[in-house]
């Protein structure tokens, strides 16, 4: 169960990436829709995974390979933007978000 500093600074962290991308996106990863939608910070507020929702693109896992090469620009932008707030700016992965596939999977199955 996470703690309620955990939750706090997992919120801060999401809604900063999610206007980084929002901001910045076109600029590294063109059209893609890129959506923040979950982030899981570590008990020691040092790591920081962030899953996303990737739209607009053919090949999902090419542009995460893409997010991942700007993964130091983006903490270090995420890093300028909560420097005030936190004491470590927390090490950032990316993975995606496939909540939205399983629950097309089921309901296919459930419409069969």
């Amino acid at each position: 169960m996470e703690s309620m500093r955990q939750l706090k600074v997992a919120r801060l962290v999401q809604k900063e990436i999610a206007d980084i991308f929002l901001r910045e996106g076109k600029n590294y990863f063109g059209n893609a829709l890129i959506t923040v939608t979950g982030v899981r910070i570590s008990p020691d507020l040092s790591f920081a995974k962030i899953y996303l929702s990737l739209f607009g693109v053919k090949n999902r896992e090419t542009l995460l390979t893409l997010i991942k090469e700007y993964q130091p620009d983006i903490r270090k932008n995420l890093g300028n933007r909560i420097k005030k707030q936190v004491r470590i700016i927390p090490e950032i992965n990316f993975y995606i978000d496939d909540t939205m596939d399983y629950a097309e999977r089921i309901n296919e199955l459930l419409k069969k």
